[in-house]
C-alpha cells in the first residue's frame, strides 16, 4: 500500500476508537431502500412543515450559539479535511452504499456545505472510493456533522462507518488528494482513469458553481501534480487500468489451454466497458458480444477497434447472451443486481474444457452481480475487490515509482500551502489599505476645502490627488512587505502572522474577528433562506 494508503488506513483505525459523532445535518439524509442499495434520484424526507420548521428553528439557533462564541473559533484556522473510505479500508458492499452518482454531486455538495461548521465541500465517488474533501470552520464539529451526514445517507450507524472511515487533515489531506490524483493510492499504480475523475470533480463544481476557493484550488493544483507525475515519471508505463486487471484475472481463472477460445460477453458500452474491449485485444480474444441499452455506443467502438469482432446484442436479450458465455464482464451504472442467484441458476453448465465454471467479472459500484451468485455450483463472481490478486505482482517496482513520485508530490504541496498561507494575510492587507485610504480621502478633502476649488485646476487636483496615494502607498510598502507569504522568499509563516498580528493591534483591525463573523453571517442567512 502506497505512503497516503497507508496513512489512510492508520487514521481510520484511530477514528474507530473515536466516540460516537453527536452532530447533526440540517438537510434532510437521502433516503435508501432495503438492503442498502440506493433509489434512482434524491428522496428527500418526507417530514411535515411542523418537523421542518422546528429543525430549521435547531440550526438557526445553533449557528447563533455559535455566534456567541465566536473568541473560541477564533483561535483555530477553518481546516481542511478529507473523510472518507477506499478500496484500501472498506469493502465493496459498504462502499456502494455511499456511492454518489455524477449527477448528485451538486445535490451532495449542496447539503454539505448547509451543515453548520462546513464553509466548502467537494464529493470524489468512483467504484474505489467515495471521499468527502470539506473546509470546516471548527475540526471536531465539522467532522462530526459531515460522519453523521454520510450515516444518515448510507443507512449505515456511524459506530459501523468508524470502523472503515480514514480522516485526514490539512497537509496531510491536501498530500492524500495529490496522491490519488497521481494513481499513487489506486488499487492499479499509475491507472490514468482517477485523474480524469479529479478533473470531473472541478468541471462538475465549476457548472454548478458548488466549488469553494480552496476546494477549487486543492482539486486544480492536485490535477497540476497528477499531469506531472505521468509526464515526469515512468509509473504509466505498463500500468494496468482497472479493466485491464479484471481481463487479467479473468484469463487467470481459465484454463491456459482454452484461453483464447472461451466465449466473452461484455455487458455496458461505456468508458469502463470499452477498455475491456481494448485489452481483450492486447490478449488476443478475436470475438466479444457486447450488451448495451443501445446501438451508438458499440457501432463506436466497433469503428475504433478493428482487430476484434464485435457482436451487439440489445438488452433484452442480456440473459440470452450471458447463457452462450463462458465469461461474463459487467459495467453499468445500474443501481439494482442485473444478476442474482436465480439469474445464474437457469443459465446452463459450461463445458468441463473451460473449467465447468461461468465466471462473472463485476467492475461496476454498485455491484451488477450479487455475491450470491457464488453459491451456484458452476458459477464464480469477482468484484472490484478481487482485483488485488492481480495487481500483487511487481509490488516492489510499484513501491521504487510511488517513491519517485512522491518528490514530485512533495513540491506541489508547497506550493498550495504557500499560496492558502497568503489567504491569512489577505484580510489584513485589505483592512489596512483600506484604512490608509480613509485617511488619505479625508485628509485630502481637508486641504482641497482649504485651498479653494476656485484656486485649482483639474491638472492641480489630479496631481495633488497623485501626491497623496502616492504617499500613502510608499508608507504602506513596508508593512505589505512583511505579510506576503507565498513562498518567494525566506520569511518564515510564524513570522509572517507575528507580523499580521502586530499591524491588527497597532491600527486596531480587528480582521480575524471580522473575518469570521462574516463566515457565520453567511451561514445563519443560508439557514434562514
Amino acid at each position: 500500500m502506497m505512503a497516503g494508503a497507508t496513512s489512510a488506513t492508520a487514521a481510520a483505525g484511530a477514528f474507530a476508537a473515536g466516540t460516537k459523532p453527536r452532530g447533526s445535518a440540517s438537510a434532510c439524509p437521502w433516503v435508501v431502500a432495503a438492503g442498502g442499495r440506493r433509489r434512482s434520484g434524491v428522496v428527500r424526507c418526507d417530514a411535515g412543515g411542523d418537523a421542518q420548521a422546528v429543525a430549521k428553528a435547531a440550526s438557526i439557533a445553533a449557528l447563533e450559539q455559535f455566534k456567541i462564541s465566536a473568541d473560541r473559533y477564533m483561535k483555530e484556522r477553518s481546516s481542511i479535511a478529507v473523510i472518507g473510505l477506499s478500496v484500501h479500508t472498506a469493502p465493496v458492499d459498504m462502499r456502494e452504499k455511499l456511492a454518489v452518482a455524477e449527477e448528485l454531486w451538486p445535490r451532495a455538495i449542496s447539503e454539505l456545505t448547509s451543515l453548520n461548521h462546513i464553509e466548502e465541500a467537494a464529493v470524489l465517488s468512483t467504484c474505489n472510493r467515495m471521499e468527502i474533501y470539506v473546509v470546516a470552520l471548527s475540526w471536531n464539529r465539522g467532522i462530526r456533522e459531515v460522519v453523521d451526514w454520510m450515516s444518515k445517507k448510507s443507512g449505515i450507524p456511524a459506530s459501523e462507518l468508524r470502523e472503515h472511515l480514514f480522516m485526514l487533515r490539512d497537509s496531510d489531506a491536501t498530500r492524500h488528494l495529490f496522491e490519488v490524483s497521481s494513481g499513487l493510492d489506486s488499487l492499479v499504480l499509475g491507472e490514468g482513469q482517477i485523474l480524469a475523475q479529479v478533473k470531473q470533480v472541478v468541471r462538475n463544481g465549476q457548472n454548478s458553481g458548488g466549488l469553494g476557493k480552496n476546494i477549487d484550488r486543492m482539486f486544480k493544483d492536485a490535477i497540476t501534480a497528477g499531469k506531472r507525475v505521468r509526464c515526469e515519471t515512468n509509473i504509466s508505463a505498463g500500468a494496468v487500468s482497472v479493466s485491464s486487471a479484471a481481463v487479467e484475472l479473468a484469463l487467470m481463472k481459465l484454463p491456459k489451454s482454452e484461453c483464447l477460445s472461451a466465449r466473452m460477453l461484455l455487458i455496458g458500452a461505456g468508458k469502463m466497458g470499452k477498455l475491456v474491449v481494448k485489452h481483450l485485444i492486447a490478449k488476443g480474444c478475436t470475438k466479444v458480444v457486447v450488451v448495451n441499452r443501445s446501438v451508438e455506443r458499440v457501432d463506436a467502438i466497433r469503428e475504433e477497434m478493428k482487430d476484434i469482432e464485435i457482436v451487439y446484442r440489445p438488452l433484452t436479450e442480456m440473459y440470452e447472451a450471458a447463457a452462450e458465455a463462458d465469461v461474463v464482464f459487467t459495467s453499468t451504472a445500474s443501481e439494482s443486481l442485473l444478476f442474482t442467484k436465480e439469474h445464474a441458476e437457469a443459465l446452463p453448465p459450461i463445458s468441463l474444457a473451460m473449467g465447468g465454471v461461468r465466471l462473472f467479472v463485476d467492475i461496476s459500484v454498485p455491484r451488477n452481480v450479487g455475491a450470491c451468485v457464488s453459491d451456484v455450483e458452476h458459477a464464480r463472481v469477482y468484484n472490484v475487490d478481487d482485483l488485488k490478486e492481480v495487481v500483487e505482482a511487481n509490488k516492489e517496482d510499484r513501491l521504487r515509482k510511488a517513491m519517485e513520485a512522491q518528490t514530485i508530490i512533495t513540491q506541489e504541496l508547497k506550493r498550495f500551502e504557500a499560496w492558502r498561507d497568503s489567504l491569512e494575510t489577505v484580510p489584513t492587507i485589505k483592512k489596512l489599505r483600506s484604512y490608509a485610504d480613509r485617511i488619505r480621502a479625508s485628509e485630502l478633502e481637508k486641504c482641497l476645502t482649504k485651498i479653494g476649488e476656485d484656486n485649482l485646476n483639474k491638472k492641480m487636483r489630479r496631481s495633488i490627488e497623485e501626491l497623496s496615494t502616492g504617499i500613502v502607498n510608499k508608507l504602506l510598502h513596508g508593512p505589505l512587505q512583511h505579510l506576503r507569504c507565498d513562498g518567494s522568499d525566506s520569511r518564515t509563516l510564524e513570522e509572517t502572522l507575528e507580523n499580521m498580528h502586530a499591524l491588527n493591534r497597532m491600527f486596531n483591525l480587528d480582521t480575524e474577528k471580522a473575518v469570521l463573523e462574516q463566515k457565520i453571517k453567511a451561514k445563519v442567512e443560508k439557514t434562514q433562506s
